[in-house]
């Protein structure tokens, strides 16, 4: 079986023998191939921006709904962690080191599989935030947690993303040629095959040129893939630590995939950087490479190339780049440097020129559309591609 198919049976069944489907526990069984509403569906219109072990408040159309009777714990509560630092995170301290629910909510706008469809966020009071510029990039006093955006769940297919131009920055699909955007399934993957999203607070300067991959940025929050067991929600919110990264070239570009996994993993104990991502993720590393190489050739794009020969970099080097992205955050929310067409709209960054009123930010949202016309189902959903390399 191919690593990219396989790496989560080998983990959850480390030297033991490959067992029949049937006999995995529900923890780990993967997710049947017949679900209840077509593939990269929105239909479930309501949900909150996590789906871990507590409870929230979320939102549906603009009405505040409750999950549970549990109360959300304060963002106090994270700094309770402990200082995680590379291989600080041993099983001894792993129940110590648990981080709390996240308190962020999205609220869905607009017909689900439409050009107008889109997800935004809301703090724990319900008033309106922008993921990008009002969430931390750090999840903890030590700075060694990160808060990761999840855009696109992992074996779903829709490109989606933080929309950099709007206000509030809500996650929408992207579009084609007028039509919604979906990735190609190319053999043995299918979808994504990692939870795909972005950290807030950063920004990959298209100014300025990279000195070890000799290009500029792509103008884009950084890219996080998170590895973990767990198949994530649209709009939630992980903590995760920082275990390497990959350096793609997007059409001249330098487009960093940051390797993480969420600290609340059954496994994040095992990995603290890139070297433990082979030994307990066999093949993951490579499968992950090849993806990116070759998901734009369905579309008659050529092979995507990458610094370092493809080559992962370390967790020490992958968390420098993403403090360095941080800094070009800075820069471009406090209106040091062109804006670049980003909508830099926030409502908790003081100092900020585009700091405005929770009354204001709430009125972006009310203005939102509400409708859209769905487009039939993709025929790109159920396609497989064999793609050879040269």
């Amino acid at each position: 079986m191919h690593p990219a198919v396989c790496w989560w049976r080998r983990i959850a069944w480390r030297g033991a023998c490959a067992l029949p489907s049937g006999t995995f526990p529900d923890a780990i069984r993967p997710r049947s191939h017949q679900p209840s509403f077509p593939p990269n569906s929105t239909s479930t219109r309501c949900h909150s921006s996590f789906f871990a072990a507590t409870d929230v408040q979320r939102f549906c159309g603009g009405h505040l709904s409750s999950v549970g009777d549990s109360k959300l714990l304060p963002s106090a509560s994270l700094s309770r962690v402990g200082q995680l630092s590379g291989r600080e995170f041993s099983s001894s301290n792993k129940a110590k080191h648990k981080m709390t629910a996240s308190k962020y909510q999205i609220a869905e706008r607009g017909a689900p599989n439409s050009t107008d469809y889109r997800v935004y966020f809301k703090n724990e009071n319900g008033q309106s935030i922008s993921p990008l510029h009002d969430i931390p990039l750090y999840a903890n006093d030590e700075r060694t947690v990160y808060n990761m955006v999840v855009e696109v769940p992992r074996w779903t297919n829709a490109k989606m993303e933080i929309s950099l131009g709007e206000g509030l920055n809500p996650i929408k699909q992207d579009v084609k040629k007028g039509k919604l955007r979906f990735v190609a399934n190319c053999f043995p993957h299918h979808g994504y095959i990692w939870n795909y999203g972005a950290f807030p607070q950063t920004w990959e300067n298209p100014d300025h040129l990279d000195a070890d991959t000799g290009c500029k940025g792509d103008n884009d929050p950084i890219d996080v893939l998170e590895i973990g067991s767990r198949i994530a929600k649209r709009g939630e919110v992980l903590q995760v630590k920082i275990l390497g990264t990959i350096a793609l070239i997007d059409e001249g570009e330098t487009d960093w995939k940051i390797i993480t996994i969420n600290v609340n993993d059954p496994l994040a104990d095992q990995v603290n950087d890139i070297g433990d991502v082979e030994t307990v993720f066999p093949g993951l590393l490579r499968a992950s490479v090849e993806w990116f190489k070759i998901y734009k050739i369905p579309d008659g794009k050529p092979e995507n190339q990458f610094a370092f020969n493809g080559d992962a970099k370390d967790a020490a080097f992958a968390t420098k780049t993403v403090a360095e992205t941080h800094r070009f955050w800075q820069q471009l929310v406090n209106k040091e440097v062109d804006n670049n067409g980003i909508s830099c709209l926030n409502t908790t960054v003081d100092g900020s020129p585009y700091l405005v009123a929770n009354d204001a930010a709430d009125e972006v949202f009310a203005k939102s559309a509400t409708g859209g016309n769905p487009e039939p189902v993709s025929e790109a959903l159920d396609k497989w591609h064999y793609i050879t390399l040269k």
